[in-house]
């Protein structure tokens, strides 16, 4: 019977792969370099590991693929429809800057070109009633112009589709009709919501992603069934779910944040493994940094977000600060003469210094090698690093400009990064009010073992949790999620008077809809969970918040989560002040077998006998000779007192003077410290 799960996250600068044996719970892991085509990194690593796909039953996978077509804007030629005079509207935005001082620096221009947009005549009011009907000539002769320019790919985005979108369906018919094969997106089934950038921008994304998604995922469907693959391809998507390829052609806009939400699964996993339902997930790979948040076992969510600012994607995701500091990230001087770090990055080709590939410029990497806390090698000997080319690149760009020994400025290339990335903990902590001492810190990525006793000691956190296979964590996760969908409606009326009746038919159409949903992905109705969720705020407010809710009996109830939750995030709460209905959502869930880590007895043995090299842990000069363990030689009940570095396949975790590490029985690495042990 087949027995195995495959996970495959791809990453900037390595594809990792798990593979769980659901027989012994055992796990396997392999970590290939990217390449410019993803699917050749995920065919390899499969390879490499020498398993059978006949043999598996799950095959799950975080991409990357949308994200950098945004980024890069390698989109297929598309073209937006809308109603007469509203063509401009995601070029004006909501009229903002990410750097409101900076006069000179403009938004990027939006993913369909103003010449790429058409407008037909039609008009729907605010309440849904048609005002003018839709212009089918006028409609069929934008086809025929959208024909000649051979466009791929179709955003219709009417004004108030949300409350009637019948011309938006019309409008697909003709473009289907006129089109074959193009691909239409609608607003009204992408994001039935009132605000028309917000809606305009999230169904422009889907549309330019549809073909793309569409052709990566049967290509690599294709290469799996030909190694003997015979279930469907699972594509993690920024809500925290998975979902089909059928699905994934219709919504493709949810897979633009897929990687980088599988590590916040999986650190939200192990830390309640763990018994640490609050947890601070901290992924450091070789190009950046992700940071997420789970409060009370549940993952902080985001409904707006964006991959590139001025462009919203309003798909519920979890919420995940990334920043531009990695391993490969270069540190470089500014123009005032300050030490700088990151965004900018060495990636996978040519790589830091070290990995004696062309490039001569220091890198994290570099900096922790000529302190010493990395060693000659990596990935289990497949890389060799040069030592000698880490300390030019340093001497070069750093310690000469600015006066400093090699070491000295080696040290400060770390704790700029370190800053950087405690900032960014920060944001998502503190600013969204939590306090970070309440928290556990899940250290994973390729260097997030190597920097988490730094970023706990600056933040006061007083646990690092390094997971059994830091590097490939985020592989991880992609086989602890279930099939997810999340659909929503707006729903304005006040909490006072609202019609039970109208507020339980609204749920009721959305239910229908999610369990069609899960049904076409061959979800069984005993596995389908469906939670009812509401927004509210002040009346008068702007912004709302979700609270869930189980029937219409219990708005009061609700209501008062809603304070509770405002008093928290914002600090007051105005119990007298009257609340208002925004939206309703519906979380539809298709519950999946998650696999049993296998769990080992703690028999406190001895460390092992280790070799020793010397570590700089400050700026001083001054190096300690620091034994180096191998993980695999560390049993479960296994202490350590810092100063220790821990060597395996995929990550290397640092224990500074005064941290003790101990590993538990799922064989994590908790690190405290001492006075705090």
């Amino acid at each position: 019977m087949p027995n195995l799960r495959v996970a495959v996250d791809v990453g900037g600068t390595f594809t990792d792969i798990c593979i769980l044996d659901e027989a012994d719970g055992s796990i396997d892991v392999r970590k290939v370099p990217s390449t410019s085509d993803p699917i050749e990194a995920v065919v390899d690593g499969v390879s490499e590991a020498g398993i059978d796909l006949g043999d598996v039953v799950v095959f799950s996978h975080g991409t990357t693929v949308a994200t950098n077509a945004l980024l890069t804007r390698n989109l297929p030629p598309a073209a937006m429809v809308t109603t007469r005079h509203f063509r401009d509207v995601i070029e004006i935005r909501r009229g903002t800057k990410s750097d409101l001082w900076d006069a000179y620096a403009d938004v990027a221009p939006p993913y369909i070109r103003r010449r790429d947009r058409f407008e037909v005549l039609e008009r729907v009011d605010f309440a849904g009633e048609v005002v003018t009907p839709l212009d089918e000539d006028e409609a069929r002769r934008v086809a025929a112009v959208l024909r000649r320019r051979d466009v791929q790919t179709v955003a219709v985005c009417f004004i108030n589709a949300h409350a009637n979108p019948a011309h938006e369906l019309r409008m697909r018919e003709i473009l289907e009709e006129e089109l074959p094969g193009v691909t239409v997106s609608t607003s009204a089934e992408v994001l039935p919501e009132i605000f028309e950038h917000e809606r305009f921008s999230t169904t422009i994304a889907n549309a330019v992603l549809s073909p793309l998604i569409s052709g990566y995922v049967n290509r690599l469907a294709g290469r799996l069934a030909e190694r003997g693959y015979t279930g469907d391809v699972l594509l993690l998507h920024s809500g925290g779910g998975v979902m089909t390829p059928k699905l994934a052609e219709r919504f493709a806009v949810r897979l633009a944040a897929s990687g980088i939400a599988a590590g916040a699964i999986a650190s939200r996993h192990l830390s309640t493994l763990c018994g640490y339902p609050n947890a601070i997930g901290f992924d450091m790979g070789g190009t950046s940094t992700d940071v997420s948040l789970v409060y009370n076992g549940e993952e902080r969510v985001t409904k707006e977000w964006f991959v590139e600012y001025g462009y919203p994607i309003c798909f519920p995701s979890i919420e995940v600060m990334t920043i531009g500091a990695g391993g490969g990230s270069f540190a470089w001087i500014d123009q005032a003469g300050s030490l700088r770090n990151g965004p900018q990055s060495a990636g996978a080709h040519p790589g830091p210094a070290c990995y004696g590939r062309g490039n001569d410029k220091p890198t994290n990497t570099d900096a922790n090698l000529v302190l010493g806390r990395l060693g000659a090698e990596l990935i289990g000997g497949a890389m060799t690093l040069d030592r000698a080319a880490a300390e030019r690149a340093i001497q070069d760009h750093v310690a000469t400009p600015l006066g400093l020994g090699l070491v000295e400025a080696a040290d400060a290339v770390i704790k700029v990064a370190n800053a950087n990335m405690a900032d960014a903990v920060r944001l998502i902590s503190i600013r969204r009010g939590y306090d970070p001492r309440e928290f556990c810190l899940v250290a994973f990525g390729g260097a997030g073992p190597l920097h988490g006793a730094a970023l706990a000691e600056e933040l006061s956190i007083p646990t690092v949790l390094v997971p059994p296979s830091p590097g490939i964590t985020s592989a991880l996760g992609c086989l602890l999620v279930d099939v997810r969908h999340d659909l929503s409606a707006m729903f304005l009326a006040h909490l006072d008077s609202v019609d039970p009746q109208r507020l339980e038919e609204e749920f009721d159409r959305l239910e229908r809809d999610a369990r069609e949903r899960l049904a076409a992905e061959d979800v069984p109705e005993e596995q389908m969970s469906i939670q009812r969720l509401v927004d509210m705020r002040y009346l008068g407010q702007w912004r709302s918040l979700t609270v869930p809710v189980s029937s219409p009996a219990d708005l009061g109830d609700a209501a008062e989560r809603f304070h509770a939750e405002h008093e928290r995030a914002y600090n007051y709460r105005r119990d007298e002040s009257p609340v208002e209905i925004y939206r309703l959502s519906v979380r539809a869930v298709g519950v999946t077998p998650k696999p049993q880590l296998r769990r080992h007895e703690l028999n406190g043995s001895a460390p092992p006998e280790a070799a020793s090299r010397p570590v700089h842990f400050d700026a001083t000069g001054t190096a300690l000779d620091t034994p180096v363990y191998l993980r695999s030689q560390l049993a479960a009940g296994t202490t350590l007192t810092g100063p220790a570095v821990i060597d395996q396949l995929d990550s290397t975790t640092l224990v500074p003077p005064g941290w003790r590490a101990e590993v538990d029985e799922w064989l994590n690495i908790r690190l405290h410290r001492e006075e705090t042990a």
